[in-house]
């Protein structure tokens, strides 16, 4: 286990999950943010940074990576968890494994496939995230890691996403695409229910980009509905990569959450907020999903 740690002292600890294709370094600036007041930690995932290769001897799940933070979590007696896409879905999982060691979440744009399967099984949203891990399945199959790279990239970013990154960008992320299958694919069997999430007793703030593609639109609508004992909020003017691309009003609502934790109240109050931005962003077109980031190191 590979993880980026401030310092090593007796604070609260905090500890980052990074999305696929990026690794422990996407946090550099929360961890910068946090760091007076709090001992934070950044995992790097199976197949990601320094992370450890997935040894492929049975079948990949997210307890694979909740696996690598628990100890994390046993050493600190408990901890706050912020993720970002895949790194807020294992989060989550290590919330309803260890639900006493988790203090509070912050999941943005956590990718529960499972739930949008179940939910909206025949809906676009479902099945433009089907069919973007086919093609990379396909890709990878034919021995095209930079086309399976392509297809990822502008899935979250809009056509051009990925031709707009730099060369050295695009081999790493073409470097990690058997792990972003992996990831699919682990999503779309054993992510945590609505349900489960429900029974969660932590606080826990899920955060939507208001100008995200229409998969994760769609899940941030079925968390508020499923999930309504949780903060539910919206990012303005970010994307899927929003704690990437707007770094600084993310960090500065994860400090304040963790400052202090939401009660009932706020979570309501979250909700009509959240509902007001949905409701005011429907159809926001693919060209403003959000700025490409250089998101790996």
């Amino acid at each position: 286990m590979h993880v980026v740690s401030s310092t090593d002292d007796q604070r609260e600890t905090v500890v980052l999950l990074h999305s696929s294709a990026a690794s422990a370094r996407q946090w550099d600036a929360l961890i910068a943010a946090l760091s007076g007041r709090y001992l934070v930690r950044a995992v790097d995932l199976h197949g990601h940074g320094a992370g450890p290769a997935w040894h492929g001897r049975t079948p990949f799940t997210l307890a694979d990576d909740a696996a690598l933070v628990a100890p994390l979590l046993v050493d600190a007696g408990s901890a706050h968890l912020v993720g970002h896409s895949y790194g807020g879905a294992v989060a989550l999982k290590l919330a309803t494994q260890q639900p006493g060691r988790v203090k509070s979440i912050v999941a943005y744009e956590p990718v529960l496939f499972r739930t949008l399967f179940k939910e909206d099984s025949w809906g676009l949203p479902a099945r433009d995230v089907r069919a973007t891990a086919d093609l990379i399945r396909d890709c990878l199959r034919m021995g095209k890691p930079i086309e399976a790279a392509r297809r990822f990239v502008d899935f979250w970013s809009g056509r051009g996403g990925f031709d707009r990154m730099a060369p050295a960008r695009q081999r790493a992320i073409a470097e990690r695409m058997g792990t972003v299958l992996l990831h699919f694919e682990a999503l779309f069997a054993d992510a945590p229910s609505t349900g489960e999430l429900q029974r969660l007793a932590m606080p826990r703030l899920f955060v939507t980009g208001t100008r995200t593609v229409a998969t994760t639109r769609r899940l941030g609508e079925l968390l508020r509905q499923h999930v309504p004992s949780a903060a539910h909020e919206s990012l303005p003017g970010s994307g899927h990569l929003g704690p990437i691309t707007h770094a600084a009003a993310f960090n500065a609502r994860v400090a304040a959450f963790l400052a202090e934790p939401a009660t009932a109240l706020d979570c309501a109050i979250s909700h009509a907020m959240a509902t007001a931005w949905m409701h005011s962003t429907i159809g926001v077109p693919s060209a403003h999903r959000g700025a490409v980031a250089e998101i790996v190191e």
